[in-house]
């Protein structure tokens, strides 16, 4: 048990490291360390259903976006509603909820969707479970554009507390890394992995692997849906902002970091979130060592994207080769072979 719970200790110290290092410098760039928390939340989501289970999923943003609905729902006050939202249904219209518990609520909405998604889809695998989650993002972008019952529409949201701050996302990160890591030390979480290397031995000795992809995408679900919350109290958020964009990033950091290790997933967050925060401002023009640099736009998709690329030709197990690492330094888990539970 000692030598699991060193595994945590690595990914938990990365993001210790990067909130304290978020507090040195100025209030303006304190918003990039908070996002990349906020990210990480999502990436470590991500981890929880493709890295255990091997199915590629490109619908998890939905439940990040249905956490961002329902937190910013909850959280502007009653007597602005009317005004912001002047179609939002009776129900919603005079409710109203803390900061936590908006997040808390988020979280639960997050889950209950991925459940009630997965019931038909995880039976699926390969291309065809890809391809369906992308149409439960599609559905849900369509739904949150033009369902105005619900939220803002095509207007982003307003009026909503800016309360995700460097300590928020930073407990919110641990509390998404320890969940994630507890789920895949467990019998689900290893027999999840079972299925993932060999489907048919895991089929053989009883496990349902309909069953076990179920509760690992509820609980990305659940994880993403709380990482959505965040997001809404961090930046004003509109329904494109929690689409392809976000999609591509946070799938691009779980590739880059390595897929199938917790660990990877929170290297490939901090790792890209802070290149593609740096070439998002040299776009607007900065310096490196007495440089100028102004960057075209849309220079940050395409080297996010080309080292996507690179790194699925060069090492297809990310850059920590899909292992955890152990707090001694020594490699314990590898992607392939040595992952089976």
């Amino acid at each position: 048990m000692r030598r699991h719970l060193e595994e945590l200790v690595v990914p938990l110290g990365l993001v210790v490291a990067a909130a304290l290092l978020g507090t040195l410098v100025s209030i303006s760039t304190q918003t990039y360390f908070t996002d990349t928390l906020v990210k990480v939340s999502i990436v470590v989501a991500l981890y929880v259903f493709i890295g255990n289970s091997g199915v590629l999923s490109f619908g998890h943003i939905s439940f990040v976006a249905l956490g961002a609905w329902t937190a910013g729902v909850l959280t502007v006050p009653t007597s602005e509603k009317p005004a912001i939202m002047p179609n939002l249904a009776d129900f919603l219209v005079h409710r109203h909820a803390s900061n936590v518990m908006s997040l808390v609520i988020a979280a639960v909405v997050g889950g209950i969707a991925a459940f009630i998604v997965g019931i038909p889809l995880m039976r699926l695998s390969g291309l065809a479970a890809g391809i369906a989650t992308f149409g439960v993002l599609e559905i849900t972008h369509n739904l949150l554009t033009y369902e105005e019952r619900v939220g803002p529409g095509q207007n982003a949201f307003s009026s909503v507390p800016e309360t995700t701050g460097l300590r928020q996302a930073g407990i919110a990160a641990v509390v998404c890394i320890v969940v994630a890591f507890v789920y895949s030390r467990s019998r689900f979480g290893r027999l999840l992995r079972a299925t993932r290397e060999d489907d048919a031995a895991a089929r053989a000795v009883g496990t349902s692997v309909y069953r076990q992809r179920l509760i690992a995408f509820t609980v990305s679900g659940f994880l993403a849906g709380l990482a959505g919350g965040l997001y809404v109290h961090l930046l004003p958020v509109q329904v494109n902002s929690v689409y392809l964009d976000l999609t591509f990033i946070t799938l691009a950091m779980l590739v880059v970091g390595g897929t199938t290790s917790l660990f990877g997933a929170v290297v490939g967050a901090l790792a890209v979130s802070a290149l593609d925060s740096w070439l998002a401002v040299a776009e607007n023009g900065t310096s490196l060592f007495g440089w100028h640099i102004d960057l075209p736009p849309g220079t940050a998709e395409i080297v996010v994207g080309s080292l996507m690329a690179a790194v699925l030709i060069l090492r297809p197990s990310g850059l920590t080769g899909g292992r955890e690492l152990r707090l001694r330094g020594v490699p314990w888990r590898g992607s392939a072979s040595r992952a089976r539970a």
